[in-house]
């Protein structure tokens, strides 16, 4: 019988320094071994980068190659981000993460919600995973008609009890009490605040002028299958979190998601804007010589919320995960290495974002081929290893 053809890997762009030449080989083996269509990599120690790569297609055709400056789809690695707003915010004495939601966003208060906290939206306590009646992508994307809908809606759970993961909600939670405390979507806040003074090529939404700048993102037949799958396993309140409304590579390759204003899964960037990003709570609040959080604010962010079976993943991680105020700490599992104090976001497909201010590290990992896991996909983790193993 005839053997199955290695995969080619395609010219490997960029730098990488010699005592982290195990991230190269990961990055490389993720296209021989792994599937990988197109993708970029960053790692950053105290700030400066030790391995910057990127490589492969931008488009499932195979017609334009990724380039150092490609941006893409990065799902919910945006999280990060988002919860950097409101941290900045809370850090200035605007913002009481133990202040009930309701003192910032009156009509939140409706159908038992009074008593749900800042800090639960944050952890992904409040109960309000999902909506319960469907939804649109044109309703999505409809800012003030889903913030009214979450305003009115009851939750799934008690509120600050559990975690369940708002997947898409979450944006719209925490960017809603950004936005009535600053009078700024979280996008533009980010920009003015962070991204803008400190030039880190990240958006959420994406100008309409940076469109060919975008990778396309794919998800293969077969992951499909397996994603569909997982999702007919699900239980109500997860339905309600991933798939309500359903979305996907093919949506957010559309001009309609790129324009829309989705702080939990829309955001763009290259990996150096990733890892720049996540670099800010690696630097214990501060990045390129520039403190946008206390350091006392830089390690709130990372207060655990409390270790539980998350009711929307918990069939999809397989144990039990602990969200702190924003991200996701590492934990025994090491899902973001060895430092189980360590954290960061995964996006849907793949994307990643890390921090690890004990060892002075960033990641930014960013791809355009979707593969079916939850979390933890192989590609990431076979860098953030590779990374670990080089120190």
């Amino acid at each position: 019988m005839p053997q199955a053809r290695e995969a080619t890997v395609p010219p490997i762009h960029g730098r990488c320094d010699e005592r982290f030449a195990a991230v190269r080989d990961a990055f490389e083996e993720n296209f021989r071994e792994r599937g990988e269509l197109g993708a970029a990599v960053t790692v950053l120690v105290d700030g400066q980068p030790v391995a910057d790569l990127w490589g492969g297609w931008a488009d499932r055709a195979r017609t334009r190659a990724w380039e150092q400056d490609s941006l893409v789809n990065v799902w919910s690695t945006t999280k990060g981000p988002t919860a950097l707003c409101a941290h900045i915010l809370a850090d200035r004495g605007l913002l009481d993460l133990d202040a009930p939601v309701a003192a910032y966003w009156p009509e939140f208060a409706a159908a038992g919600k009074e008593g749900v906290l800042v800090r639960h939206l944050l952890s992904h306590r409040a109960g309000l995973a999902g909506l319960r009646e469907p939804q649109t992508l044109a309703e999505l994307y409809d800012w003030e008609l889903t913030c009214a809908r979450l305003a009115a809606t009851e939750p799934w759970w008690e509120p600050g009890t559990r975690s369940g993961y708002h997947a898409f909600t979450y944006g719209f939670l925490v960017g809603e009490v950004v936005r009535r405390v600053s009078g700024l979507l979280p996008g533009e806040f980010l920009r003015r605040e962070v991204t803008g003074p400190l030039a880190i090529d990240f958006t959420i939404g994406l100008p309409a002028e940076e469109a060919p700048r975008a990778a396309e993102l794919d998800i293969p037949r077969a992951d499909r299958a397996r994603q569909a799958a997982l999702f007919a396993q699900m239980e109500p309140v997860a339905v309600a979190s991933l798939l309500n409304p359903p979305t996907g590579a093919a949506a957010a390759n559309t001009p309609q998601w790129r324009a829309a204003e989705i702080p939990a899964a829309n955001g763009h960037g290259t990996a150096r804007a990733v890892a720049a990003l996540y670099g800010v709570f690696a630097g214990r609040g501060s990045f390129d010589g520039r403190r946008i959080l206390s350091e006392k604010a830089a390690e709130r962010a990372r207060e655990g919320q409390g270790l539980c079976r998350d009711l929307v993943l918990g069939a999809g991680f397989g144990h039990d995960t602990e969200i702190a105020l924003g991200l996701w700490l590492s934990g025994a599992d090491g899902s973001y290495g060895p430092n189980p104090r360590a954290f960061g976001h995964d996006g849907a497909g793949g994307s990643c974002g890390l921090a690890d201010p004990e060892a002075g590290i960033a990641l930014g990992y960013v791809m355009n081929r979707m593969g079916p896991h939850v979390a933890d996909d192989p590609r990431k983790m076979a860098l953030v290893e590779a990374v670990y193993a080089s120190l």
